[in-house]
């Protein structure tokens, strides 16, 4: 069992006090508090100053007569389980969890709470045996950049604090390699699942996750986010540039105010139809003659199926307008969409439709439009994917579909000037303060 570390939780400890600090823990000495606070001392403090703060509490915490160094015990709010119920769990007394849980109530609802919640207890043992264990310290965080500690006093009483990081917005460089998922290793250098899920919409036009990405492959993001002083992602704004195997896309914003992203040339990347209709699908069949699972002899294959599971959301290929949301014999639920130039795409076999879909909706490339499923002819869930060219289909893999809009002019002169702004942060490899952003911003935009 590890000893309390207070440091760790709910921000990083600093290297050593300093002599600030150390006034602050000559100053807890005296500390002579009753248990209930009328109101938590609230202290808005650089990272240093707050981890001292934390730490002396602790500290002070530490010096408990006939009793044994603190451990650290991590605890989790069980479902049905009061919170004054968990913090006994902790290995205290009921009377030493309710003097607990009433110190918190002056700061958070105790009551309603919800089964995860977690906080760290440093628990005392007595030295002789004969007297229960004893809370000392608790910390909760109440918030990305917030939390609330208790600390014992010599009397007894239990001292409350809040906690509170500073927030900054800027303009964040993740680089880094792929091992597990994009998610995964994304999300270890500060991306948000929203971020993520932005960057693999937008390479779902070039690229097949299944068989182009592959463990070590380098990915580069630059996005803006609210982060705490410890580092800690709490929003994230514009996805500004992504590059994953040697693809890169800038966010440009238009004449119209919209913004896209663009290639090096200027060209707009979201093609005419998606590759892949659902994210992080694999392909299980391809387009032509093959032996059919159910019927047992071989026949025309006329789409591409892709692996997923059931209910895993089907995406819009392109833009257009909705001819068709029902049943239709061996497709089970099926979905026709229809877009411009005479391009259709089709998708079969699904579970259910997104809510609000009918015949007559216009939807919008990449929107999800329906779910997963094994209804009709299917052997499991899967996607069955079509694409039609005029009433004809087409194979949806080597389908020459038409590509994006190419920049010219004035905008073509605007993209290379943020492509230029976005390289160079690319260049230096590290974060840029929002108010310097801002004013990159500005100068662009008087451009």
């Amino acid at each position: 069992m590890q000893i309390f570390k207070p440091g760790k939780f709910p921000i990083r400890l600093a290297s050593g006090l300093t002599a600030g600090a150390v006034a602050v823990c000559a100053g807890l000495v005296g500390w002579q508090v009753a248990a209930r606070l009328s109101k938590p001392e609230t202290l808005a403090l650089a990272p240093d100053a707050a981890a001292a703060l934390q730490h002396a509490a602790f500290t002070q915490a530490e010096a408990q007569p006939g009793y044994a160094r603190p451990q650290n015990i991590a605890v989790k709010v069980r479902p049905g389980e009061t919170l004054e119920r968990a913090v006994e769990r902790a290995g205290v007394t009921a009377a030493e969890a309710r003097q607990a849980v009433n110190a918190l109530g002056d700061a958070m609802d105790t009551i309603h709470i919800r089964a995860g919640m977690a906080f760290d207890a440093a628990i005392a043992q007595p030295h002789d045996g004969d007297r229960p264990a004893r809370l000392v310290g608790l910390a909760l965080r109440t918030g990305p950049a917030t939390a609330l500690t208790l600390s014992r006093t010599f009397d007894g009483a239990l001292r409350l604090r809040a906690l509170e990081e500073k927030v900054t917005d800027e303009t964040k460089v993740a680089d880094g390699e792929i091992h597990g998922s994009l998610y995964e290793s994304a999300a270890r250098l500060g991306a948000t699942p929203a971020i993520t899920a932005q960057v693999a919409k937008l390479f779902a036009h070039k690229l097949d996750f299944q068989r182009d990405i592959q463990p070590g492959d380098d990915f580069r993001l630059v996005f803006d986010r609210k982060v705490t002083e410890s580092g800690r992602t709490i929003e994230t704004g514009e996805l500004e540039y992504a590059e994953l195997h040697g693809v890169k896309f800038f966010r440009f914003e238009r004449d119209g105010g919209e913004a896209e992203y663009f290639d090096e040339d200027g060209k707009n990347i979201r093609g005419f139809l998606l590759r892949t209709p659902v994210d992080g699908a694999r392909l299980t069949s391809g387009f032509g003659k093959r032996r059919h699972p159910i019927l047992g002899y071989a026949r025309a294959h006329q789409g591409v199926d892709f692996g997923a599971g059931g209910g895993t959301p089907v995406l819009a290929a392109g833009d257009g307008v909705v001819v068709k949301a029902g049943r239709w014999g061996g497709y089970g639920n099926w979905l026709q969409i229809r877009h411009s130039g005479g391009w259709d795409t089709g998708y079969a076999h699904l579970s259910r439709y997104a809510k609000g879909l009918r015949p007559g909706m216009k939807v919008r490339q990449g929107q999800v439009v329906a779910y997963v499923g094994s209804t009709g002819m299917s052997t499991g869930p899967h996607l069955h994917y079509e694409v039609w060219q005029r009433g004809r289909r087409v194979n949806p893999v080597g389908a020459k579909v038409p590509q994006g809009t190419v920049l010219a002019g004035a905008e073509l002169t605007r993209f290379r000037a943020e492509k230029g702004r976005l390289e160079r942060l690319l260049a230096e490899g590290g974060t840029k303060s929002q108010a310097l952003a801002m004013a990159a911003a500005g100068d662009r935009a008087g451009r």
